[in-house]
């Protein structure tokens, strides 16, 4: 039975026969395996990635940039006793790390995790993991080739929400999922002035593909059919790329829809909703830190306490989960190959809005470029 302080469910016109089980949705650490951490690149988002290590008690070692004094940044805030390098090749010769977080952009990320692989060393990419599926594959070939594993930092799959309700279909508690339909309203115009004002692919791709994410892992075993996304400049904005997209996707015998929304300056909303054959999830609130999750199911509805937040806690997901697979000698469930489903949507969602036609999933290889001029 669980713990009655867990859960709160609604009244209801029949007495629930349902009693909600505790799921694995929190971060998971190793047992006793705590190995040596490099890191490559140390952006603004490797704050995240360091803050949730340090407060999980891995232990990094090395911290690489070409920007000196930013490796000398985050080693000075978290890590005062790591060695600093601005070039990864020598990180691999001379520092005794095991596995390795590579934090670049992803035009530059694939010779260096291909360089980590043949190092020996174990590696977490950030997302989005290649701009090539075909050499995302050779990556994935080449972990197995050098018996290393590889692994993708999509950190919203340890949003609580996100999590929790992911835990709740592999649980088969809401039985065979028929749709899927997730909506966020909020302001990305926080990109002003870095990088990512240039990537032109920005809601859809950068951002987008976390809820593609979302999505492979709740279909499970069904494949998509056809996608159909668009895309659009608020009349509202002031940064580059559109700031408006959406993406219909079908399955044979289910259908999704992702609606982003990245103009909403005022009463942002991020909401979820996951319907089966034996019940519903959803999760709302204003924003993806905030949210409520609700299972319905038997005449009950029901909420379950949940804790954590997506940052930190995706974070230290995304290294636990690849820790506690090197000790259980496994391959992550955040593994590089299977990260290629969620890209092939993604992709065919950009090749969708330009093309303005539906496509098939893995259709297209290589992130679209940008229109010319």
């Amino acid at each position: 039975m669980p713990d009655p302080t867990e859960i709160m469910v609604k009244p209801a016109q029949t007495v629930p026969s349902f009693c909600l089980p505790a799921l694995p949705y929190q971060p998971i650490d190793p047992q006793s395996y705590n190995p040596a951490i490099g890191v490559i690149g140390c952006g603004g988002i490797t704050t995240h990635h360091l803050r949730a290590y340090t407060a999980a008690g891995y232990r990094v070692t090395a911290l690489c940039d070409v920007v000196k004094e930013a490796a000398e940044k985050r080693r000075d805030e978290f890590y005062p006793e790591a060695r600093v390098y601005t070039d990864y090749r020598e990180m691999l010769r001379d520092a005794d790390v095991e596995v390795v977080d590579v934090t670049t952009h992803p035009e530059i990320r694939g010779p260096i995790i291909a360089a980590c692989l043949k190092a020996g060393r174990h590696v977490l990419s950030q997302k989005p993991f290649v701009i090539d599926l075909d050499e995302g594959e050779r990556l994935a070939d080449l972990a197995d080739k050098q018996g290393v594993l590889l692994a993708v930092n999509q950190n919203a799959r340890w949003a609580p929400h996100f999590s929790y309700m992911r835990e709740a279909v592999e649980a088969d508690l809401i039985g065979q999922v028929a749709s899927v339909h997730c909506g966020v309203h909020w302001d990305h115009s926080w990109v002003r002035g870095t990088i990512f004002e240039k990537v032109y692919h920005l809601i859809l791709y950068d951002f987008g593909i976390h809820w593609f994410d979302f999505l492979a892992t709740v279909m499970g075993k069904q494949r998509p059919l056809r996608v159909y996304a668009s895309t659009a400049v608020s009349p509202t904005q002031t940064i580059v790329p559109a700031l408006l997209g959406q993406a219909a996707i079908e399955y044979p015998r289910a259908q999704a829809t992702l609606v982003f929304d990245g103009h909403a300056a005022h009463n942002p909303w991020d909401e979820a909703y996951v319907a089966g054959s034996h019940g519903t999830l959803r999760s709302f609130g204003p924003n993806v830190n905030q949210q409520t999750v609700e299972l319905s199911r038997d005449g009950g509805d029901y909420r379950p306490k949940l804790t954590g937040a997506w940052f930190p806690d995706g974070f230290h997901g995304a290294m636990g989960e690849l820790l506690c697979a090197i000790e259980e000698k496994r391959q992550p469930s955040n593994d590089g190959r299977s990260n290629l489903r969620s890209l092939e949507l993604a992709f065919a969602a950009v090749a969708s809005a330009m093309r303005h036609e539906p496509i098939v999933p893995g259709s297209i290889r290589k992130l679209p470029d940008p229109p010319s001029g």
